[in-house]
């Protein structure tokens, strides 16, 4: 959920506040620690908010639920799908003025559904900047803080390997994999879980994934990128490893490069 959290920080952007603004005003800045909070069911943590610029900035605070496209990109939903823990989320406090240089804590708490089915839940806690009034503040910012909410009980991992194919992208070629969560929990799919080996004849490579995360029910396609010597058609072999003393998950194609 790390890999997640950092995709959101750079996936939402600078917007202009006013049209005629002047290029010479003092910036401004907003950071927030962690961005990705992990709450165990009912609970409550603590997020530091710091503005680095030099003009003083209101910042108010949002809920939403986010989903993440077949490639892993976020985007972010006002509802959320059956995953989303944005209405158990509450945020202290929901407005604040941070001067410039300033440093706040906000407080996330999580309160669940009497009736709820273990596993993750996730949503976005929205922080969004606009200017003080007649402060002139050319820029209005919003970050994403990533919070997942864990309900106990027990605890599936499941992934399911689908179709695995190649095509070319300008000079890199592309190898996809679908991948099925079939479990209650987000999991990470990085160099560290997920292995491709292309084998033709001898020779033999390994080709690393982009890593992403896959939301618990949710498909998606790994990526990987080969930049190696092989062409036509070899054998595939796709490695999964969910957890320490666990059988990964293991299935081999055929594909042309």
């Amino acid at each position: 959920m790390r890999r997640l959290a950092a995709l959101f920080t750079a996936a939402i952007v600078l917007a202009p506040a006013s049209a005629g603004a002047s290029t010479t005003r003092l910036p401004l800045g907003l950071t927030a620690t962690p961005v990705h909070v992990a709450l165990a069911g009912s609970s409550r943590a603590a997020v530091r908010v710091s503005n680095p610029g030099l003009n003083p900035v209101v910042v108010d605070i949002g809920r939403s639920g986010f989903a993440l496209d077949l490639r892993g990109r976020p985007k972010i939903v006002e509802r959320g799908d059956g995953r989303a823990a944005s209405a158990w989320l509450t945020v202290r406090p929901a407005r604040f003025v941070l001067g410039g240089g300033a440093s706040r804590f906000l407080t996330v708490a999580s309160r669940l559904p009497r009736s709820i089915e273990p596993g993750d839940y996730d949503a976005l806690v929205l922080l969004t900047t606009r200017p003080r009034r007649g402060a002139g503040v050319a820029v209005r910012m919003r970050i994403g803080i990533v919070v997942v909410v864990r309900a106990p009980g027990r605890i599936v991992r499941r992934l399911a390997l689908g179709r695995l194919r190649a095509r070319r992208h300008r000079a890199v070629r592309v190898i996809e994999l679908d991948v099925a969560n079939r479990g209650n929990v987000t999991e990470s799919l990085d160099p560290g879980t997920v292995r491709l080996t292309l084998r033709r004849g001898p020779a033999a490579e390994q080709v690393r994934v982009d890593a992403r995360a896959l939301r618990p029910r949710t498909g998606g396609i790994a990526q990987f990128r080969y930049h190696g010597p092989l062409e036509g058609w070899v054998t595939a072999t796709a490695r999964v490893a969910l957890e320490p003393g666990r059988p990964p998950v293991v299935r081999t194609y055929r594909v042309k490069l």
